[in-house]
């Protein structure tokens, strides 16, 4: 394996290109390292009451709406955002997902899935009493990204 950095001061932002033979188990790992990593340094802007807040991407368990309003959960706080649910699909990175028509998840941050009977089910995070809805129609992608995962 190569490893190469080019400076080029004209560049407004910084670019991976990950080149192989075949899109493989190796290189996606290597893909979903480098996101990852991106994303513990980016911050998104959120408000709670007259404060504006900046808090790391990661941070979020999950955002859904409430309403006219899109609330982004931590463990401890519930903050407000601008940004429509559509909209934080393009701009969230691949460890976040919809899972119900008013719900989008970091999967990193699940700490247990329950299907109940109707094919629905609730995810819940670890240090939190928090948990949201996953719709029937997202529960099996969901699970299969939570398996892709932990690979």
């Amino acid at each position: 394996m190569k490893i190469r950095i080019d400076i080029d001061e004209t560049r407004t932002e910084e670019e991976i290109i990950i080149r192989g033979k075949s899109f493989d188990e190796k290189l996606m790992r290597m893909q979903k390292m480098i996101a990852n990593l991106y994303e513990k340094d980016e911050k998104i802007v959120l408000y709670k009451g007259d404060t504006t807040y900046y808090i790391p991407v990661g941070d979020i368990l999950f955002f859904e709406t409430e309403g006219a309003s899109i609330y982004a959960h931590t463990i401890a706080e519930v903050y407000h955002t601008k940004y429509r649910l559509y909209e934080l699909e393009g701009l969230l990175s691949g460890d976040f997902m919809r899972v119900s028509k008013a719900t989008i998840l970091n999967l990193a941050k699940v700490y247990s899935v329950t299907k109940t009977l109707t094919s629905s089910g609730t995810a819940e995070f670890k240090g939190t009493h928090k948990q949201t809805y996953i719709s029937r129609y997202y529960f099996k992608a969901l699970q299969q990204r939570l398996e892709e995962m932990r690979r």
